[in-house]
Formats: structure tokens, C-alpha cells, sequence
């Protein structure tokens, strides 16, 4: 073991140089997760920290203590300036919360940061991470390599933090050809020079003869094994992109799921005409700063089971992919950003209003950290939902991007997405001829979708079904959808529109979703703050459209156009009625004779007898069968339970203390343990550990016949106490054992027929076999004379 100031000051240089850049390699590996530069002054200041501590130590000889002390020093006190400067005075000056979030950061970060989807952001606290991580690495590189005569070692710790980066990170990986030729070419150019510059591995110094040869064969070797290097790396890197296709690496991300499940949540749908009728008059969200013509989303819904429109997680659009929230969301969002301002009045459910596209989502209030902790966000629907409901009083606010207005001139253009979305199950059978037929004229996608949302807006009437309004049914069953597109009419609201036109689309392969959300009439629209209410709640159609993502359509009829006649159909295009041959002539039924009134109400009544006593004998016997089947093991768990009574409420307290080791060993032999009748507590302890490895045992035995024998009688306090440590070895049985070996030996009965006659003479037969099998001829006694029985005679 050497220090600084026993090496030359090249080999000092050398050595950190090539430690800094092995770390270097890990800092790379960063790159993806964070999607840029942010995180590279908390990795670069970690390397540097941690050498510079590994320096010093090696220089001053300070032991492993003193260096684990700096350097959990040093992380409370970089920690704040470098991984969690927001939470600092001044950018560098630690806090409390700086302290506490950096204490309890080295647990919670790693999971926190496989538990967000990449990229993450820095000022979500992820930085802990990479700075923790290389903080350590590097001191421990930097120190196995200044210290120890073999370098070789201080790979090791390199390669943790190399390896750690990949597994923390993304699928997609920065540049592993590059990090992989970086990382060999150092480490084998470092450990050569140290070899070279090594003194003991030549017998005689050259340099002691002839200083310029030996100068000018350090430098040959050196530049031979870098041509070698190079050409080895070139080759490397040349046959690695022919020799194996590519194929995605495994990360810890893919396998940790955060617990999160939407399909424990209702669709928000389901309560569209309730919010309607309950909520009109009540403010239940006001939002501020919501730009003109701009919507509030609560949920969007693309999965249809015949009963009703959820959000489904299949799709590589899924509407039920949420993730954790995170700093930087919808990074690819194109628009204008703007900051918009929400305060929960009424509203009391999980769904939680936003609107665009949000970046940044910011909880205030007294919940708030509770809120954030419980959101979760899906950037695929623009949507986010709490594990636990809003409430009157909770404030957030969104940094968030608007998505520019919807061009028809670009549309008529534009193709359908690909997105793939989930498969619909129960829908109507007439709902593919007609939307066929309603779209047989269109030529382009955009004109499919309007030919849908002029079929229903201006062919149907508007009717929430509330008092003094025509009846218009809630709900978006498939019975629902046939009865408006079937009916004479078609009434309903956004409810119903909404579904009917989703689902049309969707028999044509068009991607489309039902979104539910508010947004303010348009004589309110301009208006920067928006007051929400049941008034305001609506449901529309989204459809993907290739370069424009999902733009909205409402097919809804206008709230004034309500029916005067309900006999009278508004179809622009009535179809005429096909009169349909009579059916053919049933022949008659023989119907049994009926029997008079008073009859049938006997035979009812004694029907209903029957019926009940049938059922009375079923249920007895079977339950009488139960118990007989169960009979044996109730029979054998009541035998033991009594013993144990009778052991433990024994008159004297020292035969308890038999009872209780009695009982110990009992369980012992319905375990498997064999013990040979007659012997002593201490030779029974050897032979249940043997089978059973219990250390403890062996003392509670010892315990048992000190108390037994002793001078006095044990006290009551004794006994519970002993009684208790029989408990718990008889508990700690059962732990280790599997469940079918619990039952058996709750159902064993060689505990109850040890010391029981049968089993005295089962044991006797048993001897008796195996010594009669001891004496069969053929067998040589080793105390009988060899000779045979003519040689006798």
C-alpha cells in the first residue's frame, strides 16, 4: 500500500486521470434517463468530491472510518447545492428540508426514480441518484487505486457505477460502443503504464546503463500496445454492428410497475347525467386563465363493453397508461404554453380537471404534497386522476401547453393516426351498415368523420330528460344506443351523441375516443376566469388524425333543439318500411286440463312445502356429511387442545413445567422428530435438533430440569415464562414449514400414541421383525464359529 506521497507525481496524475474518466463512462450512461445536460454538474461535482476525499485520505493515511465519515460529510454538504439546489438559500446553502429530503432521499430516490417515466427531471429530487451513486463509486476508485499496489482493483468499483447507470436508466442506451471502447482502452492503458513504471518487475534497471535506451523502450512498448488497442477497439466496434442485430437491453424500469391500477376506478361517463341534474346550480371548479375556446378534461374513454365507455390500459395509445407526476410531462407538446390557475369548489370526485397539454403540475394548499404523491398523469389522453378524491379548498396549478385550433384546410389532407386501440365487444349490429351507409359519399378521412357528426347533430334533438323535458333515458348501453339510432327519434344528450358517433367511427377503423370535461358557453368564452358547473359539463368525440394527433368533434344537437312532436321522425333521408310477410300459421297446442281454483291453491301450497322440504334435506345432509368427513379432525385437533389444558392447568406449578416440555416435545414428533422412549429431557433436545435445527431447545431443556429439580418450586411468573418460550419454538415451527406440512402435523397422530400401548407394541413387533431378519441362514454372526454344521458333527 502506497500514498501520494510515496508515488511519483505522474503516477498520481495518471491514476486520477483514468479513474475520473472510468466514472466518466458511468456520468454518460445518465444521459438518456434525464434527456439532457441537467444532471451533469451533481455527476461531474460527485466524481470530483470523491476523488478529491480519496486523494486526501490516501495522502494523509486516514483509515476507512475517517473516509466514510468525509464522505457522508460531504454529501449533506454538496448535497443541496448540486442535487437539490431548489430547496438551498442562495443555490448552495443547505436547509432543513434539504437535509431531511437528502436523508431520506438515499432510501426513497432509487425507487422514486425507476417509478417515473424517463426522461425525469431534476427538479423532481432525482438528482439524488446520480450524485449519491458516484459520489461513493469515485471514492472508492480513487482510493483502491492510490492506495493499492495492484490498480486492477480499482475497477471494480468503476464498472458498479457503469453497471448501476444502465440498470437505473432507459432501454434505449447513450452510446454503449463508445462507453465500452472508452472504458477498455483506459483501463488497459492504465494498468500498463503502472506496470511499466513499476520497479520491481525488473531484475536490473536499464536506465542504471543507458538512460536513452531505456527512455526510448518505454516509449516503443507504450506505443505498440496503444496501436494495438486501437486496432483491437476499431475491430471491435467494426464487427459489432454486422455480427448481432440489435435487440433492445433489460432495465430495472421494466420490471418495477408502479401501483397503480385505473381499472379500479369507474368511468367518469356513468355519472355524466347526474353531474347534470345534481350540480347546475353549483360552482364545483373555478379556473383561471383558461384561454379562449379551450376545454377542461376530466377523462378520455376508449374501450366500449356494451355497458359502458372506460378507460381501457391496452394500445399503444392507451388511455389508462398513468405514471407518477413528474417535472417535465409532455415534452413534445407543440403550441402555446400558457400557466392556468385551478381552485376545487363542489367537485369531489378523483378525475381531476386540466386542460391541454400540461408540462408542469403543482400542487398548493394544505394537501399538497399528499395530492402530489397520489396523481397520476397520462400524456397519451391529457388526462390525470388522484388515488384519492379533490376536495373544497385544494389549488394546483398547470404549466401547460394548448394545442393550435383545428385547420380544415390542413385536415382534408391529413390520414388517420396509428394508433392502435382496444378491441370493442357488444356493439350494436346495425351500427356497420349505417355507418357505411352514412359515409358511402365521403372520399377523404376528415370527410368521413364530418359525415358521421352531421348525422347525428342535425338528424337528432337534445333532451337531458330532466323535469318538464321530453324523456330522454341516461346511460350509453348498447340497448341505449340502438333505441336512439333505432327509434322514431333520435333525443338524448352528449352522452348518448358522444358514444353513438365514437362507435360508428370505430366500425370504420377511424381511432376515435369519448372525452368527458366542462368548457363555458360562447358568450362566456372569452372570459379569462371559468366558473364550472353542472351547466357546463359536456362529452365529445376525439379522432387521431396522422401529423395532427386527436382533434374534437361534437355531434351533440344544439341544447335548442328540442322535439315539438315526438310522433314525427327528422330524418333528412327516411327510409321507406318494407312490409314484411305474415308469419306462418302456428297449428294449435294441446293444453293440459286446469283444475279448479281451490286445487290450485292447495297444490301451490303443498308445491311450496315440498319445495322447502326438499331443500331442508339437502342442506341436512349435506351437512351431516361435512361433519362426518371433518369428524376426524375436529376429533384429533379437541384430543390435543384438552391435553394442552390438562398439562398447563396441572396442580403442582413444576409438573406445568413437565407439561409445558411435554408439549414441546409433542409437536417436535408430529414434525417428524423420533425420540427414543425413556430417555432424558437433554437426550430428547439432541434428537429434536437433529431433525429439527432449534438451538433453542437445548436451553429450554436445561431450563426445564433446573426448574423440575430444583430446590423450590417454580413460581407462576416462571411457569408463564417458560410456557411462553414453548409458544413461540412451536410458532416458529409452523413458519418454516410449508403448508401441507403444517397440516399433516396438525393431523398426526403420533403424539397422542407414543406412550399408548398400540404403539409399545408396534415398537415391540417392529424389534422383533429386525432381529428374526438378523438370524436368517446365510447371515454370518461375527460371534459364531465359521465352521458349518457337518463339520461340527
Amino acid at each position: 500500500m502506497t500514498s501520494p506521497a510515496q508515488i511519483a507525481p505522474r503516477r498520481l496524475a495518471v491514476d486520477l486521470t483514468a479513474s475520473a474518466l472510468l466514472l466518466g463512462v458511468a456520468v454518460v450512461g445518465f444521459w438518456p434517463t434525464f434527456a439532457g445536460p441537467s444532471y451533469l454538474p451533481a455527476a461531474i461535482g460527485a466524481v470530483v468530491i470523491g476523488l478529491g476525499i480519496a486523494a486526501v485520505s490516501a495522502w494523509r493515511r486516514w483509515g476507512i472510518l475517517i473516509i466514510a465519515g468525509l464522505t457522508l460529510a460531504a454529501y449533506f454538504v454538496f448535497g443541496g447545492a448540486l442535487a437539490l439546489p431548489y430547496t438551498t438559500i442562495a443555490g448552495f446553502i443547505p436547509t432543513i428540508d434539504t437535509l431531511q429530503r437528502l436523508a431520506v432521499g438515499t432510501v426513497t430516490s432509487w425507487k422514486q426514480l425507476l417509478t417515473t417515466v424517463a426522461p425525469v427531471a431534476a427538479s423532481d429530487g432525482h438528482l439524488i441518484v446520480p450524485f449519491l451513486l458516484l459520489l461513493v463509486t469515485s471514492v472508492l476508485t480513487g482510493s483502491l487505486a492510490l492506495r493499492l499496489r495492484h490498480g486492477g482493483w480499482a475497477l471494480i468499483p468503476a464498472g458498479v457505477a457503469v453497471m448501476f447507470g444502465i440498470a437505473l436508466g432507459v432501454p434505449s442506451p447513450a452510446a454503449p460502443i463508445a462507453q465500452g471502447a472508452v472504458f477498455a482502452l483506459v483501463s488497459v492503458g492504465w494498468l500498463s503504464l503502472r506496470q511499466i513504471w513499476a520497479p520491481q518487475n525488473a531484475a536490473v534497471s536499464v536506465s542504471e546503463i543507458d538512460p536513452a535506451r531505456a527512455s526510448h523502450m518505454r516509449w516503443r512498448r507504450i506505443g505498440a500496445g496503444a496501436a494495438v488497442l486501437v486496432v483491437a477497439t476499431g475491430a471491435g466496434v467494426a464487427t459489432s454492428a454486422i455480427a448481432q442485430p440489435y435487440e433492445p437491453r433489460h432495465v430495472f424500469r421494466d420490471t418495477i410497475i408502479p401501483p397503480f391500477d385505473i381499472r379500479e376506478y369507474p368511468s367518469p361517463l356513468q355519472s355524466y347525467r347526474k353531474v347534470v341534474r345534481d350540480d347546475s346550480e353549483h360552482t364545483l371548479f373555478t379556473v383561471q386563465g383558461l384561454p379562449e375556446g379551450s376545454r377542461v378534461r376530466l377523462a378520455a374513454m376508449d374501450d366500449f363493453n356494451g355497458q359502458v365507455y372506460n378507460v381501457s390500459d391496452a394500445g399503444n395509445g392507451s388511455s389508462g397508461a398513468f405514471t407518477p407526476l413528474r417535472g417535465n410531462m409532455s415534452v413534445d407538446a407543440e403550441g402555446d404554453r400558457v400557466t392556468v390557475k385551478v381552485e376545487i369548489g363542489e367537485y369531489d370526485d378523483v378525475w381531476i380537471p386540466i386542460t391541454g397539454q400540461v408540462n408542469e403540475f403543482s400542487y398548493t394548499g394544505d394537501r399538497a404534497e399528499e395530492l402530489r404523491r397520489s396523481t397520476y398523469f397520462n400524456e397519451s389522453s391529457a388526462t390525470a386522476i388522484s388515488t384519492i378524491p379533490l376536495a373544497k379548498g385544494d389549488t394546483y396549478t398547470l404549466e401547460t401547453t394548448i394545442p393550435v385550433e383545428r385547420d380544415d384546410a390542413d385536415l382534408a389532407k391529413a390520414e388517420f393516426g396509428s394508433v392502435t386501440m382496444p378491441k370493442q365487444s357488444n356493439v350494436p349490429e346495425e351500427l356497420a351498415s349505417l355507418a357505411a351507409e352514412q359515409t358511402e359519399d365521403a372520399e377523404t378521412p376528415i370527410e368521413k368523420v364530418a359525415a358521421l357528426e352531421t348525422f347525428l347533430a342535425e338528424g337528432g334533438f337534445f333532451s337531458h330528460g330532466l323535469q318538464n323535458e321530453v324523456i330522454s333515458r341516461a346511460g350509453h348501453t348498447s340497448e341505449r344506443i340502438t333505441t336512439l339510432i333505432g327509434g322514431d327519434q333520435m333525443i338524448g344528450d352528449d352522452e348518448q351523441y358522444a358514444v353513438a358517433m365514437t362507435l360508428l367511427a370505430r366500425e370504420l377503423d377511424i381511432p376515435a375516443r369519448v372525452v368527458m370535461g366542462f368548457y363555458p358557453d360562447e358568450e362566456d368564452a372569452a372570459e379569462t376566469t371559468f366558473a364550472a358547473s353542472g351547466e357546463d359539463v359536456h362529452a365529445w368525440v376525439e379522432v387521431n388524425f396522422a401529423g395532427h394527433g386527436w382533434v374534437a368533434f361534437d355531434p351533440t344537437p344544439p341544447e335548442d333543439k328540442v322535439p315539438n312532436d315526438q310522433n314525427t321522425k327528422p330524418r333528412a333521408d327516411p327510409k321507406p318500411q318494407v312490409l314484411q310477410p305474415p308469419p306462418p300459421p302456428q297449428e294449435p297446442v294441446d293444453l293440459p286440463p286446469t283444475l279448479p281454483d281451490d286445487r290450485e291453491a292447495e297444490e301451490d301450497d303443498f308445491n311450496l312445502a315440498g319445495l322447502i322440504g326438499t331443500i331442508l334435506t339437502i342442506g341436512g345432509i349435506s351437512l351431516g356429511v361435512i361433519a362426518l368427513l371433518a369428524s376426524p379432525f375436529i376429533v384429533i385437533g379437541a384430543w390435543k387442545a384438552a391435553r394442552r389444558r390438562s398439562r398447563r392447568a396441572a396442580e403442582r406449578t413444576s409438573d406445568r413445567i413437565s407439561g409445558g416440555w411435554d408439549e414441546l416435545t409433542d409437536r417436535a414428533v408430529d414434525y417428524g422428530a423420533r425420540l427414543t422412549a425413556g430417555s432424558t429431557r437433554a437426550e430428547e433436545a439432541g434428537q429434536v435438533v437433529e431433525k429439527i435445527p432449534v438451538p433453542a431447545v437445548t436451553v429450554l431443556a436445561q431450563r426445564a430440569d433446573a426448574e423440575v429439580f430444583g430446590p423450590s418450586d417454580p413460581t407462576p411468573e416462571q411457569v408463564d415464562a417458560f410456557w411462553k418460550e414453548v409458544d413461540e419454538i412451536v410458532v416458529g415451527l409452523s413458519k418454516d414449514a410449508g403448508f401441507f406440512t403444517r397440516l399433516k402435523a396438525r393431523l398426526s397422530l403420533r403424539s397422542l400414541l407414543k406412550d399408548s400401548s398400540v404403539t409399545a407394541r408396534f415398537t415391540g413387533l417392529k424389534d422383533a421383525a429386525t432381529a428374526r431378519v438378523r438370524r436368517e441362514p446365510g447371515t454370518i454372526d461375527k460371534n459364531s464359529s465359521p465352521t458349518s454344521e457337518s463339520e461340527s458333527a
